[in-house]
């Protein structure tokens, strides 16, 4: 993980919890080979701060559920278990699926038409060669419709959800033809909010996160149990 440093007009403790929570968020957390210890020595050196001020920045992290303290080994960036990765992919379906329905009733046509500008960039045949962008571009789609939905506590609900969706959604893109069918799906979508029918919309994207609920659960679950064979 890499960090510039802080710049001096900013308030010193929110500004190293926000680019210590940025940091985290751009990590592909749920991929094996991703290092999840963070150096306390070398982070407070990448910003150019005292270690003061990056622990309290830490144990706000911690407060939130984005990384461990382990005493005597150090701070670890957490990851879910499998359990609950899908409960939280089952609580984001509900929420975005209820957001989409309000969509159809408070989203501007101009509002609704920023997601067929996401979207068409991935029209032709090489989005499978662009699935870091795609990842990202991705997030910025069910987060735009949960803005556009117009009521504020969904998407204060879902951003406590956002950090492990992300990296949940960034390890399943790799995987099989997700990225192809993700394409599709959002195509379906979209329609469904142009044409202002709020069943369909609601039903497209709960059966979308849905899908994704039934590729962790029967892949990742394959994984961990070879995993946890190979190491006896």
């Amino acid at each position: 993980m890499r960090l510039s440093p802080i710049a001096s007009n900013f308030t010193l403790k929110d500004h190293v919890y926000e680019k210590l929570k940025d940091a985290i968020t751009k990590l592909d957390i749920y991929d094996d080979a991703t290092e999840l210890r963070l150096d306390e020595r070398t982070l407070a050196d990448q910003l150019g701060i005292s270690r003061t001020p990056l622990r309290e920045a830490i144990a706000r992290l911690e407060r939130d559920g984005l990384v461990e303290v382990v005493p005597r080994k150090g701070v670890y960036v957490l990851r879910k278990s499998m359990d609950e990765i899908l409960d939280m992919i089952i609580a984001w379906a509900a929420l975005e699926s209820m957001a989409a329905r309000l969509a159809t009733e408070n989203a501007s046509d101009k509002e609704i038409a920023s997601l067929r500008k996401i979207a068409a960039k991935y029209n032709d045949s090489t989005f499978n060669t662009r699935i870091s962008e795609y990842s990202d571009d991705n997030i910025r789609f069910h987060q735009r419709i949960l803005d556009i939905s117009k009521c504020a506590l969904l998407s204060q609900m879902a951003a406590g959800l956002f950090l492990h969706m992300q990296a949940v959604r960034l390890r399943a893109m790799k995987e099989g033809n997700r990225v192809q069918r993700s394409v599709v799906d959002h195509a379906e979508i979209i329609e469904a909010l142009e044409a202002r029918d709020a069943d369909l919309a609601g039903q497209l994207v709960r059966e979308h996160t849905m899908r994704l609920h039934e590729h962790v659960r029967r892949t990742w679950s394959q994984l961990e149990q070879a995993a946890k064979a190979a190491n006896g």
